[in-house]
């Protein structure tokens, strides 16, 4: 069954090869949607792209940069027409503890998770509204929840809650015009960011604190954002669905 047949999908941040941007656009692209993968290296974005097939489109695009989102957007709907659904995947952590942060820690994260999910969202939505449909799947956490994750600091948790507040103001908003938004909140997925990071000790404890008894996939989540993007979903908006294999049930 294709889910996604005659759609037009823009993932951000989806260059990494075992990322969850990657996964998801892959995934789109099994559903017979047309992608486009926004990665800020464009040769990456290219290649990302050319993996999922000839009919698929790698764009360079800095998400902090509003110019540069309304130009690859304006690129994309010229190619295509329309952009059905936008993945707002592109983000950054760090390591940092509260009194750690400074001001460009701040700022990079900040602006990469927060103001990139505003800004490419601005971008499809004028089309979106225009066209009486469209999904937003925007990336949050489950530090956004608890306050915290395994890598990512305060400002982290702080930008990742903030996407949760945006998804549900942009879901209020834009529910008359039959545009949806909502957000995923994954728990610890194994990625390219996680990678080589953890030793064996500290993954057996973070696994302990999950009742499935498992990491993530990349695929967990992308099948997520498949339900989200898909008709599958068309009653639901401004929700957030937990990826995260019980992780947080009290």
């Amino acid at each position: 069954m294709s889910l996604l047949k005659g759609k037009f999908a823009v993932v951000t941040g989806a260059a990494s090869a075992r990322g969850l941007g990657k996964a998801t656009a892959k995934l789109f692209a099994e559903h017979e949607a047309t992608v486009a993968i926004l990665d800020l290296d464009a040769e990456a974005a290219h290649s990302a792209a050319a993996d999922l097939g000839p009919d698929h489109v790698g764009l360079a695009c800095n998400v902090t940069d509003k110019a540069a989102c309304d130009a690859a957007i304006a690129e994309l709907l010229k190619r295509w027409g329309r952009v059905d659904i936008l993945v707002n995947n592109a983000g950054i952590t760090q390591p940092l503890k509260f009194m750690e942060i400074g001001p460009a820690n701040y700022d990079a994260v900040l602006d990469v998770n927060l103001r990139g999910t505003l800004y490419m969202s601005q971008a499809v939505i004028p089309g979106m509204r225009e066209q009486k449909s469209g999904s937003i799947v925007n990336l949050s956490s489950v530090s956004a929840q608890r306050g915290g994750g395994i890598f990512g600091g305060p400002h982290y948790s702080a930008a990742k809650a903030g996407i949760l507040g945006l998804t549900k103001a942009m879901a209020r908003e834009l529910a008359p015009a039959n545009v949806r938004v909502n957000a995923i909140c994954p728990g610890f997925i194994a990625t390219d960011i996680t990678a080589g990071k953890l030793t064996p000790d500290m993954l057996e404890k973070i696994v302990e604190g999950i009742p499935m008894g498992r990491p993530g996939e990349a695929s967990d989540v992308a099948g997520c954002a498949l339900f989200l993007a898909s008709e599958l979903s068309s009653y639901c908006t401004g929700t957030e669905v937990d990826v995260n294999g019980g992780s947080l049930i009290h």
